[in-house]
């Protein structure tokens, strides 16, 4: 299909089926990563003869300070290297309707990057600039009502523009996770908290990911405001 190459999510399954649990296993479904991408580098692309075709590798964060046995960590990324030209990191998600909160916490992403790169001394890491920094353009509404057992979730940029135009809310600035939100009260009186990327969060995630030499991976352009492709 003329295509430059594939981006391929499959970790997070592999862990929710219990496959990186047996050490054998999992070193056959790193080998798999690894025969792939050498593979599509020895795929020429349709459009360009000299043009190899590339693999990007979808990775989550960690689940716990800990690396624990399913999850990637530094040694994976280190065998996939030559293999993988990519690596998209998902530092979004951090919270949840059950666990509100932001989208992506900054000290956290500093921490999933000195996990997988080591501690601020080792910035020039060569694989740094295979890692492509996850930056979310949705947001979160989520509920705060204890009675109804929490809610909400995803919301993009209409959906926000929409919340702003109906309750005119004040901005609140968190220092803590570098996000900006705010609060309001539906229809049925149910106080919500949301988070939403804006141009300061954004460009703060931006500037890390240039400290440390990566790039950057967008979940996803549609979703996000116009003016947030000023920053890009």
């Amino acid at each position: 299909m003329g295509y430059d190459g594939i981006v391929l999510e499959s970790w997070s399954r592999w862990a929710a089926y219990g496959i990186l649990h047996d050490p054998s296993i999992r070193n056959l479904a790193l080998q798999f990563v690894k025969q792939l991408g050498e593979t599509l580098h020895s795929t020429s692309s349709h459009r360009n003869n000299e043009q190899r075709l590339q693999l990007i590798y979808v990775i989550g964060p960690p689940s716990s300070e800990r690396l624990q046995e399913h999850d990637f960590g530094p040694k994976d990324l280190e065998t996939l290297s030559e293999a993988v030209d990519g690596f998209s990191l998902m530092t979004y998600d951090f919270s949840n309707p059950h666990n509100p909160g932001p989208n992506a916490p900054l000290k956290w992403i500093q921490f999933v990057l000195r996990l997988l790169l080591g501690n601020s001394g080792s910035r020039s890491n060569s694989l740094a600039s295979k890692i492509l920094l996850g930056i979310n353009f949705y947001g979160n509404d989520f509920s705060l009502s204890r009675d109804s057992g929490g809610g909400g979730g995803a919301i993009i940029g209409r959906d926000y523009l929409a919340l702003l135009e109906k309750h005119r809310p004040d901005l609140q600035w968190d220092k803590n996770s570098g996000e900006h939100f705010f609060f309001y009260a539906d229809d049925r009186d149910i106080r919500h908290a949301v988070f939403y990327p804006s141009l300061k969060s954004i460009s703060l995630r931006l500037e890390e990911a240039r400290s440390w030499g990566c790039g950057i991976s967008i979940w996803e352009i549609g979703q996000g405001l116009d003016y947030f492709f000023d920053l890009l």
